[in-house]
């Protein structure tokens, strides 16, 4: 993680999010999977964060994320999980046969604040999200 440097701040904020899908229902696999990655991708570049680690499980997401301080967690996670849902129910209608009412993701999610020594560790974990 390095400095970013903005107008009027030089910052290094780095966040690890995790959320799950509605009644944690494993749809996240396949072409899903491929498709989610790159539509969370495409949503933070265009946002203008960056998304450093991300894995994907059958039932939830991990990612380490890094924004400029005026934009809160919750903004970031909003926009991450609204963007990635819409896309994802246009790319593959099937979802919608195993989530009710439309929705993808689990409304709550976890975030923790990572500084420069610990984001080794919480990428790390990240990478090995799979191997489990």
């Amino acid at each position: 993680m390095e400095q970013e440097h903005r107008r009027t701040c030089v910052y290094k904020i780095g966040y690890h999010v995790v959320f799950c899908t509605k009644y944690r229902r494993p749809v996240l696999v396949d072409a899903v999977e491929a498709d989610l990655k790159e539509l969370l991708a495409q949503c933070a570049a265009e946002h203008g964060f960056a998304l450093s680690h991300l894995e994907v499980d059958r039932d939830h997401v991990h990612l380490f994320a890094s924004a400029p301080p005026h934009v809160s967690i919750s903004s970031l996670v909003k926009i991450l999980k609204g963007a990635s849902a819409r896309r994802l129910f246009v790319r593959h209608p099937e979802l919608k046969r195993h989530l009710w009412r439309g929705h993808l993701w689990n409304p709550s999610y976890y975030v923790g604040t990572v500084g420069d020594m610990s984001a080794d560790v919480v990428a790390r974990y990240i990478a090995s999200q799979k191997t489990r």
